[in-house]
């Protein structure tokens, strides 16, 4: 049943990038090093030091923006390119400089949009959605506070590791209306800018993060917009995809039980301030925190110390040309190139481009794109996951899996599965498979009706069951049949085995 309001959701993702030190600093920018073992007088904020810019973070910064379809610095008043950094001033026991470079009324990109899909059933239908994309700015990620959650009064730890490494913050227009559609978007982003080689997006690193902004619209024919709206919620500490959808659903029917219970009319948006509520995932529930600060609360200013940067259109189209296909235009080729279905082309975008090039290898070799997608469906993704492997170091290169196809095109499903998988057991070529296995792939129907037939003259009780009307006596004799002819069709042995019973 639907519900008796509309969902309006904006997201804010943060996402650290690729590059090997940190954003002002040559401190390393990697996970899991010990704690505050990554840091240095830059980072630490202590007197005296001067930041340095990354030059790659700004290009992976700008790669990204480029593939979510952003303007680049297109100010009213400037120069066409021009961008600068400012401090964001708060205090976090994690911030050790008391501020945070940031970027306030001149982001390096804005105004963008990103395409998702919002068909009921995925796996059927593509009916796309475009989400806008505010801005995409750079910035500096802030440290990690350690609490002690043993309920033992225990200090809290500060790890600085983090504090310096780069961060783009990409902020979405509230154009999502269900948790199906944020989760979707965050797959989308996740997906683009792991393959266009910006960021791995490692949830569970800290390397993707993400803030929901949620609230709802409730219709009121009397009201000027046909609606009231409530008030914004940022919700944070979201851990996953499953959480983000989670925490918009419990948020919004929180919004719309604190609406029927409001006979003042102060619950609207406009009348109370922004609140920032955290994701409580084993409860279930969001619990507020405290009042969103606004743009003054921070005192944005500009960053003294780092000069303005002018982006020019050659290093637009330099960049442009190091980004390669993005997963919508690729999804539109393997459907066009090689017949795929739209849920096919997702399927296998989704596994990344190394995948995407053994298909197209295969496919290639075997002039049919839809059985060559089916193929890789079958045996090729289950034993990657059973293997825990990449495609990168899959043991049957395109071109094995390729003549494997060719050489067992007439063998059945199961024991063309148990083909395959001998081959990466015991690293052989597909012909030593087939003879380990005992598999034949040339069957004569001549010679699999001469088994039949012998198979029903040595069973003559299963024929008696069969003639009683016990069908599964007929099984046995097809049973024998298999056993006798390794490999044989199942189905070509069924009709044969039938038509033999039927003379007796």
């Amino acid at each position: 049943m639907a519900e008796p309001y509309k969902i309006v959701v904006g997201l804010e993702v943060h996402v650290q990038l690729l590059t090997k030190t940190k954003l002002f600093c040559g401190c390393l920018n990697k996970f899991g090093l010990p704690p505050n073992s990554a840091t240095c007088p830059v980072c630490l904020g202590l007197p005296g030091a001067l930041p340095v810019m990354n030059e790659h973070a700004f290009r992976l910064a700008l790669r990204a923006a480029l593939a979510l379809n952003c303007q680049i610095a297109s100010h009213p008043g400037q120069t066409p390119g021009f961008t600068k950094w400012d401090r964001k001033n708060y205090y976090y026991p994690d911030l050790p400089k008391n501020f945070q470079v940031s970027q306030y009324d001149l982001p390096f990109s804005h105004d963008g949009w990103l395409e998702i899909n919002v068909a009921k059933d995925a796996k059927k239908d593509y009916t796309a959605k475009r989400i806008g994309i505010i801005r995409s700015h750079l910035e500096e990620d802030a440290g990690k506070n350690l609490h002690d959650e043993s309920g033992k009064g225990r200090d809290t730890l500060v790890d600085l590791n983090r504090t310096g490494t780069p961060l783009l913050e990409i902020v979405s227009q509230p154009d999502m209306n269900t948790p199906e559609e944020a989760i979707a978007y965050l797959e989308e982003i996740r997906l683009l800018l792991r393959e266009i080689g910006v960021s791995d997006c490692e949830m569970q690193e800290g390397s993707l993060r993400c803030d929901a902004n949620v609230n709802i619209h409730v219709p009121k024919a009397d009201e000027p917009k046909g609606y009231v709206a409530t008030p914004l919620v940022e919700v944070k500490n979201l851990n996953s995809f499953r959480g983000v959808g989670r925490a918009i659903a419990y948020e919004a029917a929180r919004h719309y039980e604190e609406y029927q219970r409001d006979t003042a009319g102060t619950f609207r948006f406009g009348k109370m301030l922004k609140t920032t509520a955290g994701w409580d995932d084993a409860r279930g529930r969001t619990q507020v925190q405290r009042h969103k600060e606004e743009a003054a609360d921070y005192r944005y200013f500009p960053e003294p110390d780092l000069v303005p940067v002018v982006v020019t259109a050659e290093l637009i189209e330099l960049v442009k040309a190091e980004t390669g296909e993005l997963p919508s235009a690729q999804r539109t080729r393997l459907q066009t190139q090689y017949g795929l279905s739209p849920y096919d082309a997702q399927v296998l975008t989704a596994k990344g481009r190394p995948t995407v090039a053994y298909f197209e290898a295969v496919a290639k070799a075997v002039g049919d794109g839809k059985a060559a997608a089916n193929r890789m469906s079958d045996l090729v993704y289950p034993l990657l996951t059973t293997r825990k492997e990449e495609i990168e170091a899959f043991p049957v290169s395109a071109a094995a899996f390729t003549d494997f196809l060719k050489k067992t095109e007439k063998v059945p499903q199961d024991p063309k599965r148990k083909a395959f998988a001998h081959m990466l057991e015991k690293g052989v070529d597909v012909e030593t498979a087939l003879v380990d296995l005992g598999i034949k792939t040339d069957f004569d129907e001549a010679t699999l009706r001469a088994s039949a037939a012998a198979a029903v003259a040595a069973n003559p009780k299963a024929v008696a069951d069969f003639k009683k009307g016990k069908d599964a006596a007929k099984m046995s004799i097809v049973g024998a049949v298999m056993k006798a002819n390794k490999g044989a069709p199942n189905d070509v042995v069924r009709r044969l085995v039938e038509e033999e019973l039927a003379k007796v």
